[in-house]
């Protein structure tokens, strides 16, 4: 194992965790996602100058796979409804907006990797300087990137059939 990791992972950590979560919607799972992309990067020869943005790319990554294979779903949406039965004042509320997040992350699924890593990273609160060293691109091809996935994720919703 590095001998940096215990001082990478205090410093990224909640950053790491927050880019799983936004595309899980669940910190449990987030967590796992997390202890995973840690783990390669124990393991790996990434400068310590670039963990950050490696770290919070091998989380998107792993975190698209976990919802693009579909694993946990249903007990996902299962603890969130229950979750919201019990705290949400109008259950009508918890129902549209778990659908709404589940719709939101089905067609995140179904983008291009890059512009779903790009707009994770992004909107995780990454700045364009990271988001380009993270995915080895032009900082000045971050904002386009970004705005494509955006487009293409409307369209993903425009498409998709409520189930």
């Amino acid at each position: 194992m590095r001998s940096d990791l215990e001082h990478i992972f205090r410093s990224a950590y909640p950053r790491v965790v927050g880019v799983a979560a936004r595309v899980l919607g669940s910190r449990d799972e987030a967590e796992d996602v997390a202890q995973e992309a840690f783990l390669a990067f124990g393991r790996s020869s990434v400068p310590a100058g670039e963990a950050v943005g490696w770290l919070c790319v091998a989380a998107a990554h792993t975190a698209l796979n976990h919802l693009r294979s579909g694993r946990r779903r249903a007990s996902r949406e299962e603890a969130a409804t229950d979750g919201g039965h019990s705290t949400a004042p109008d259950v009508a509320d918890a129902v549209v907006t778990l659908d709404e997040r589940r719709r939101v992350r089905a067609a995140l699924s179904r983008l291009p990797r890059r512009q779903a890593i790009a707009l994770v990273l992004r909107h995780s609160g990454l700045s364009y300087a990271e988001v380009a060293a993270a995915l080895e691109l032009s900082p000045g091809s971050v904002g386009t990137t970004v705005r494509r996935a955006e487009s293409a994720l409307r369209k993903e919703l425009g498409h998709a059939s409520p189930e």
